[in-house]
């Protein structure tokens, strides 16, 4: 059921972090893959056996054109992967700086919207469409004001495009992962973070991420539509035992 063999995958921001994660991975199992990203991916498409294609997403003709040129070269896309994205933050709302507020929208927002446009047209009827989302769309942290907006407004797309393209059977869901070793992730501050507020203790690397790409590309999922996974190893279950140790001193709930 997880085979993607002649399947056809174009995926955003595929030249690193998740995305090349979710490429490999796909490639390995049977998929013929274009990754986009808004530096040239020529490089990392050579080293994993996928066609590079160069993409702002930020920009509607960019998608618009890159999701041709993918078509072009593999046919009609089974998988499309709406994974580019940047993690800035900033200071809490009073103080949200409005070139940080359009950065983020255009590019974590209105990229995934101009994706879910312009990418039925280039796919072929029961495909599946995966946007890659946050936990951030869930638990709030101050600072994070349009960065967890950009999120949550991805997860209400999705479940729109989810009932839009449902008579074509074609599936929209999205990956909410946590805090993830890469380029992209908070470093130090995200591993303490991790160890503190999830029920596994630790952050997230991409292959802990990959897999749900996966399940969601493939026939395990085929009833699957209008989704958000979280892949948080647990934050969502509650105060662990490390967060009680460090605020009440006793890893268990008060008597």
């Amino acid at each position: 059921m997880f085979n993607l063999k002649n399947k056809k995958a174009y995926i955003t921001g595929g030249s690193g972090g998740i995305g090349r994660a979710v490429a490999e991975l796909m490639i390995a199992n049977g998929a013929q893959v274009a990754i986009a990203d808004i530096n040239d991916p020529s490089t990392v498409a050579a080293e994993i056996g996928a066609i590079p294609l160069q993409c702002d997403v930020a920009d509607e003709s960019n998608v618009q054109r890159s999701l041709a040129d993918a078509e072009k070269a593999l046919g009609k896309l089974d998988i499309v992967v709406l994974n580019a994205g940047i993690g800035d933050v900033g200071p809490e709302i009073g103080e949200l700086d409005q070139s940080l507020l359009e950065r983020v929208t255009r590019i974590n927002y209105w990229g995934v919207l101009y994706g879910m446009k312009h990418a039925p047209t280039v796919m072929a009827d029961g495909g599946s469409i995966i946007c890659t989302s946050s936990m951030a769309a869930f638990i709030n942290l101050p600072g994070g004001a349009a960065y967890s907006a950009s999120k949550r407004a991805i997860i209400s797309l999705a479940e729109m495009a989810a009932l839009e393209l449902g008579h074509r059977n074609i599936r929209v869901n999205c990956v909410c992962p946590g805090y993830t070793d890469t380029a992209m992730g908070s470093g130090d501050e995200g591993r303490k973070i991790c160890e503190a507020f999830t029920a596994l203790g630790r952050v997230a690397n991409v292959d802990d991420i990959s897999g749900v790409f996966l399940f969601l590309a493939s026939d395990a999922s085929r009833y699957m539509t209008g989704q958000a996974l979280k892949v948080d190893g647990g934050w969502v279950c509650g105060p662990t035992t490390n967060l009680l140790e460090m605020v009440t001193g006793a890893a268990h709930s008060p008597s």
